[in-house]
């Protein structure tokens, strides 16, 4: 996380609203080999102390659960050049949103997995209205059955919440927008609009549509 405290002011609320609607992020374990790290989607749980997800077995992070655990999901971002603020004595730098996560990971039973992917697959699917939405019932009888017995699932309770929204508040009004609307039109990152209405709004309003 960004030590400048002007980054790190966003409510807590606002910060886990957009992990949640994220739902993807890095988790992260420390293991006796070295550090483990695992790209995941997770699905918000009916409190905002959990999240559950699922893991391929073979996974190593498995053979360390129960274990403390980060989920880092990172948001927009990109390069900044210093020529798009108009002011002079400025360096490039890089302005993004990342909201870490931390608590502790464990195995839930092996019974819980059919209605936790059913949970997570409609709230995906349900974004992508008008289409129909994709259920395990399209599956060929046994190939699910299958495929299930080759990932587990697990919960993460969240203890404490990191983030950062770096959108140049640190600069005047006038310079920070107009880098804004250079990021718009020629930024190097990802989600370019995204991060161009962010730091037009300083983070007000966060909406991935």
């Amino acid at each position: 996380m960004h030590p400048n405290p002007a980054f790190r002011d966003m409510a807590d609320e606002t910060s886990l609203s957009y992990a949640h609607e994220r739902a993807f992020g890095m988790l992260c374990i420390n293991y006796e080999e070295g550090p483990l790290i695992s790209h995941v989607p997770f699905l918000p749980g009916e409190d905002d102390a959990t999240l559950d997800l699922h893991l391929m077995r073979s996974n190593p992070i498995l053979r360390a659960l129960p274990s403390s655990a980060v989920i880092a999901v990172s948001g927009p971002d990109s390069y900044i050049s210093p020529d798009w603020y108009g002011i002079d004595d400025q360096v490039p730098t890089w302005n993004y949103v990342a909201v870490h996560l931390r608590g502790r990971l464990s195995q839930l039973p092996q019974e819980e997995l059919p209605d936790l992917l059913d949970r997570q697959s409609a709230f995906f699917e349900d974004r992508l209205a008008p289409k129909a939405p994709w259920k395990p019932a399209k599956m060929s009888p046994g190939v699910m059955d299958r495929m299930m017995r080759m990932i587990v699932p697990c919960r993460f309770h969240v203890t404490d919440l990191q983030s950062t929204w770096k959108l140049g508040q640190n600069k005047p009004a006038d310079a920070r927008r107009r880098a804004a609307l250079e990021v718009g039109a020629s930024g190097i990152g990802q989600e370019l609009g995204m991060l161009s209405g962010l730091m037009l709004g300083q983070g007000s309003d966060y909406s991935q549509e």
